[in-house]
């Protein structure tokens, strides 16, 4: 099938509301969209397993989550990234010595090396569970995205391990993690050379700061109104909040929607 747009959506703080949950009027114009001839495609840090309601509700069948490190097209997983269990314990020791926390995140669950108070900030931020603890989860389970739970030691891990890994500050408690090279612009590269895409006009709704590799990617860049400077910075258009049907003005404004 030949799509007449590709579209690309961000879910906190852009497809979702403010209690991370999907606003009825935004369910309906996301399942409009591929009635017509839109491809609907989910772009996220959150993992495959949160976001099946989400799935469900829109009845999109293609994501790029965990920042590009997991990626299914229509149903069928074609890419995922495994970050080195050596790494991942060399960053659980330093998380260890400075009271901070690591994650771990793969397509079916997530975990935490301990349980603190940054934990539970995190986690509350994003109105998301809490993980169960398992600090040696990564030695017997594959690993696509980390959470660096921290606070002020940013670079205790950038300087050592920038050359092999990427850090998007994603809260002030918690910066994601994936192997060096990845971002949702490169799942987005790869989702459309491996589905033979090219050509498809692009869009993309985003808001903070791991949007932005995205967002200077695609053909038509769009910043949500409670976006952060540089989203809006790099957006063709500004469409309003997240929280005052933002995505359905910006769907309109490019004539995706009636």
């Amino acid at each position: 099938m030949t799509y007449r747009a590709l579209v690309f959506f961000d879910l906190d703080g852009t497809l979702m509301n403010a209690q991370s949950r999907l606003d009825p009027e935004v369910q309906q114009a996301v399942r409009q969209l591929k009635q017509n001839n839109v491809l609907p495609i989910i772009c996220t840090g959150r993992s495959p397993h949160e976001i099946q309601e989400i799935l469900a509700q829109t009845q999109i069948k293609s994501y790029i989550t965990l920042n590009g490190a997991f990626i299914v097209y229509e149903g069928t997983t074609i890419y995922h990234g495994d970050i080195d269990p050596d790494l991942i314990g060399k960053l659980k020791a330093i998380t260890a010595g400075h009271g901070d926390a690591l994650a771990y995140y793969n397509d079916q669950t997530y975990r935490a090396s301990t349980f603190n108070d940054l934990v539970k900030a995190q986690y509350d931020t994003f109105n998301t569970p809490y993980p169960k603890v398992d600090p040696d989860y990564y030695l017997t389970h594959p690993v696509y995205m980390l959470l660096v739970i921290t606070v002020n030691n940013d670079k205790r891990y950038i300087y050592p391990y920038g050359d092999q890994l990427t850090f998007y500050r994603n809260s002030p408690y918690a910066m994601d993690t994936i192997r060096h090279g990845e971002s949702k612009q490169a799942g987005i590269k790869t989702l459309i050379a491996k589905m033979g895409l090219d050509g498809i006009p692009t869009y993309a709704f985003g808001d903070g700061t791991n949007d932005l590799p995205m967002l200077e990617y695609v053909d038509h860049a769009i910043a949500m109104g409670n976006g952060i400077t540089a989203a809006k910075d790099r957006a063709e258009y500004i469409t309003s909040k997240n929280t005052e049907n933002g995505i359905i003005q910006g769907l309109q404004h490019f004539n995706l929607l009636p």
